[in-house]
Parts: structure tokens; sequence; C-alpha cells
């Protein structure tokens, strides 16, 4: 029977929150550029801009200091949460998709419609149907959370089996052949992550990315917990 191939290095997807941060509105968008700035040096290798509460107009326009920001620091790819159209306009790297969104296969339709070149469509999932769901429509990630429950939010956590089934992981080659199923590593990436133990977990059971907010945003030394992440 053959063996999983060798995976490589796991990836970073850090999720903003400006909120997260004190002091005044100016002061918080501040802390966050410099947050991004701070994550592109330490080698995270995607950022998703998630700022819910922003109107359009201003999401558009702090993309685009984001965006900048990135570009300045290094090669990290930019996801603008929900909204497929800011995304296209701004010039970012792609979209991630809640699952009231459009479909993946409509994004990536309007990314070539708008002469798009290599346009990242990530999709938010909670089960592994959804994410054989997700790659079906054309996407290139799945974030599949929460793995681990959120300290606020009792009981919702899928956990690590479901994350197994979502990746795979309990298949080798050969008996995923048998069953039909000819891919090989679609890329989940598992958030709800506290500490770099739980990511550990996550990348041990199939996870290609490790996604989070207060992971990265929080860290007190980011750097050591990329590279951390990246060696597992």
């Amino acid at each position: 029977m053959g063996h999983p191939p060798k995976r490589g290095p796991v990836l970073s997807y850090y999720v903003t929150d400006r909120t997260q941060f004190a002091g005044s509105e100016s002061e918080r968008r501040a802390q966050l550029l410099r947050t991004v700035r701070g994550a592109v040096a330490a080698g995270v290798d995607y950022i998703e801009l998630r700022e819910s509460d922003l109107c359009i107009r201003e999401l558009e326009l702090f993309a685009r200091e984001v965006l900048q920001a990135i570009r300045s620091a290094g090669p990290a790819r930019l996801l603008i949460d929900h909204r497929t159209d800011v995304a296209l306009g701004i010039g970012a790297d792609g979209v991630h998709l809640r699952a009231s969104d459009i479909a993946a296969s409509d994004a990536r339709a309007l990314a070539a419609t708008s002469g798009a070149g290599q346009f990242v469509v990530a999709v938010d999932c909670r089960f592994a149907e959804e994410v054989r769901l997700a790659e079906a429509h054309g996407a290139d990630v799945a974030v599949l959370a929460p793995v681990f429950e959120k300290i606020s939010v009792a009981g919702n956590a899928i956990g690590l089996e479901e994350l197994r089934r979502a990746t795979l992981k309990d298949r080798s080659p050969d008996m995923r052949v048998e069953a039909g199923d000819t891919r090989r590593m679609f890329p989940v990436f598992a958030a709800g992550c506290a500490d770099f133990e739980s990511a550990r977990h996550c990348a041990n059971a199939g996870a290609m990315g490790i996604a989070g907010t207060r992971l990265f945003q929080q860290s007190l030394n980011l750097p050591t917990l990329v590279r951390s992440i990246r060696s597992i």
C-alpha cells in the first residue's frame, strides 16, 4: 500500500480584525497596517482582510492601504473577505467567500471577465462535504473552521476527525484511487487554533495551512511562530 505524498511547508493565513486593537478608529487602522507589515516580514503567506463593519467605500479605501503595505513588505497574498468586487477593483490577489456568498465558480468567472490573472478563491467550510463542493466549484483553498472551540463560543468546534475527513488524511493515495477519488492534495487550511500546539495537531491531521486572527495578530514573536508552523 502506498504512503501519502510528502507535504510541503505548512502555510500561514492571517485573518485581520482591527477591533482587537485599542484606541480610536484611526489608531486601530494604523496599528493594523503595522501588524500587516510585520506579518509579511515574518513570512505569513496569506492575509485576509476581514473588516466586516466597514461600508464598501471605506473597505475599498482601506484595502488599498493594506495592499500597498503588503506590496512594500514582501510577497504575501492579500485576500478580501466577502467582496469579490472590491478584491477585483483594487487588484487584490483573491477573495475569501463565506457560505452565504456567491459560488467559487461565479467568483472565478467574474475574475476571468475582469481580466484578473492568478486570482485566488478561498472558501469558508465547516464540513468535509463542503470542502468537496468548494473544490468542485473551482476553489483554490478551503478554510475549515472552527477546528477547536473558541473560548467565547462553547460547543461549536468540528474537531480533528472532521479535519482528517476533509483532507483525506485517513486514506493513502492508493485507497483514494480505489474509492474513485483521483484528487491528491487539495489545500485545506485549519482555522480555530489558539496556539502552536493546536496548529501542530491540525497540520498532523492533514491541514496544509493554519488560519487565524488571534494566533497571528496577538503573537509576541510572529517570526518564530511562522517558522515553527512552516516546519511542522
